[in-house]
């Protein structure tokens, strides 16, 4: 079992940044990749961006060049910087770790995008 303590969401205008945090319960350097998805209200849970462990990352192609994700290994904690943000960013955000085979997710935590 891995738990998830997710941080970081809440209101923000848009053009403006949050930072998310992911701190799973197991040593990160164990955990073959680490992601974060979003569900919007009415529509399916996506992927918006993944980190293995050894350090590659993946992005949908809505955040390219907006979003990044990053792993600091001495906080065992995995962050998604988003800048720019815009309304249609308006989401549920949840923590994601693929654990020995296993899928394990976060509470979430909503990001608002309004003026």
């Amino acid at each position: 079992q891995v738990q998830l303590v997710e941080s970081g969401g809440g209101l923000v205008q848009p053009g403006g940044s949050l930072r998310l945090s992911c701190a799973p319960s197991e040593n990160i350097f164990s955990i073959y990749a680490m992601g974060w998805y979003r569900q919007a209200p009415g529509k399916q849970r996506e992927l918006v961006a993944l980190i293995k462990n050894g350090g590659n990352t993946n992005y949908a192609d809505s955040v390219k060049g907006r979003f990044t994700i990053s792993r600091d290994n001495a906080k065992n904690t995995v962050y998604l910087q988003m800048n720019s943000l815009k309304p249609e960013d308006t989401a549920v955000f949840y923590c994601n770790a693929i654990f020995n085979g296993f899928v394990y997710w976060g509470q979430g935590t909503q990001v608002t995008v309004s003026s």
